[in-house]
């Protein structure tokens, strides 16, 4: 009994967060081919993204798949930290071996804890460090901007957090760059060890056109799930994060896919930014100091109009010193919506701790006619002194980039 004891009071100290993290609530539905977002709520908070961080772990057992670097009969040794993974789990011992299909059915049908360890040690050769930082670069390569692992099964971790956005992006790659692979998402069951195992999907259960992709929950993130659904050769992908309980996080989901096909494509006129394919991802590796110099010419080519909006803004809002009020950081304006939304979500990262409370957002503010023709790339939500630290931060050090806070009326 003492001994039993030890181990729960070890465990529950393994998996402590910081005490005032409290659940959060985010949505977001896409069209899988255009990126186009139909529905969106709080779509940059950071969340905890619980076992839907085995999404990025397929992902990397799929890209070592396809390049060659495992086959589905590798057999993977099983740690004593695998073995001893919290639940959900296959039940695996310290010693033993596990497939590498086993270990995808695994995760994907009983979100397997053990089994995901097992799978993020080997591919990191031996390391679960290595393999969160491998998990994290990918995560940035892909988009996912705001995303950060820290291990590969979801278990908390206080700096383990995602977004309902960069998840999205997760499941549209999963879709577009791992096609072949993606049918593992569709399964409800598979037999290990003589045992048929059961699903925790159920929205496969009833919803018309549901083929996938995983759910997730740990206490501090409420319950979670990325679902993709095709109706009439369209194919939707649909976040939602902090639900109450497991059936009335799968009704609003259901909810919001319905509201998704019902729109016509290119009614919300909202897009994320291009994915990447595997190829761009290659052909762009170590690339990072042009990247930063392409956006800098871009930041540049922008100034002088979006110092003149800034002291349009500025006027319209008046002086005030009421904290109360919200804020807002504009780092640029640009003619297309979606590039304008992405150089907010890049600067929102450089934020840091100054844009936990942010969401960053393309803002109509010139117009020909009824169409739009510049949108100001802004993060939004911000307290005045979160603001002015965020701009100081942005215009100093590494980053150099054009800023400016204002008050939104």
């Amino acid at each position: 009994m003492r001994q039993w004891v030890m181990g729960a009071m070890a465990a529950a100290f393994l998996v402590a967060l910081p005490a005032d993290a409290k659940i959060k609530t985010a949505s977001i539905v896409i069209d899988a081919d255009t990126g186009e977002v139909l529905e969106a709520s709080n779509v940059d908070s950071r969340i905890y993204p619980a076992s839907l961080t085995k999404m990025m772990t397929l992902y990397l057992m799929f890209d070592d798949l396809e390049s060659g670097k495992l086959h589905l009969s590798d057999r993977m040794p099983v740690s004593k930290k695998a073995a001893n993974q919290r639940p959900s789990k296959l039940g695996l011992g310290a010693g033993q071996t596990l497939s590498v299909e086993n270990a995808l059915y695994g995760m994907v049908v009983k979100s397997a804890n053990d089994a995901a360890m097992c799978a993020g040690e080997y591919m990191g050769g031996g390391s679960e460090a290595a393999f969160a930082e491998r998990m994290t670069k990918k995560a940035h390569e892909l988009g996912m901007t705001r995303t950060t692992f820290k291990n590969p099964n979801g278990l908390p971790n206080p700096e383990q957090k995602s977004t309902a956005r960069d998840l999205a992006t997760l499941g549209r790659a999963l879709i577009h760059n791992h096609a072949k692979e993606y049918h593992y998402f569709s399964a409800r069951q598979f037999t290990y060890n003589g045992a048929t195992i059961n699903g925790h999907n159920h929205l496969l259960d009833w919803y018309d056109g549901a083929d996938g992709i995983k759910t997730g929950y740990i206490d501090a993130s409420g319950f979670n799930l990325v679902s993709s659904a095709k109706r009439d050769g369209r194919r939707l992908i649909g976040v939602v994060l902090g639900g109450q309980s497991g059936p009335a996080r799968d009704r609003l989901m259901g909810k919001l896919l319905d509201a998704g096909f019902a729109r016509t494509p290119g009614s919300a006129g909202i897009e994320l930014a291009e994915l990447p394919t595997q190829e761009d991802v290659a052909a762009d590796e170590g690339s990072a100091k042009s990247t930063r110099a392409v956006m800098k010419a871009m930041a540049k080519s922008q100034k002088k109009s979006q110092v003149a909006q800034i002291r349009d803004d500025s006027r319209a809002a008046g002086d005030s010193d009421d904290d109360e009020e919200e804020w807002a950081v504009q780092v640029g304006a640009y003619g297309q919506q979606a590039k304008a939304l992405q150089m907010a979500q890049v600067a929102l990262v450089k934020m840091g701790k100054y844009g936990e409370d942010g969401e960053a957002k393309a803002v109509p503010t010139s117009r020909r006619g009824k169409h739009v023709t510049t949108y100001a790339s802004r993060i939004v939500g911000l307290s005045k002194d979160d603001a002015e630290a965020a701009c100081r931060k942005l215009q100093t050090g590494k980053h150099h980039q054009p800023c400016r806070a204002l008050l939104v009326e």
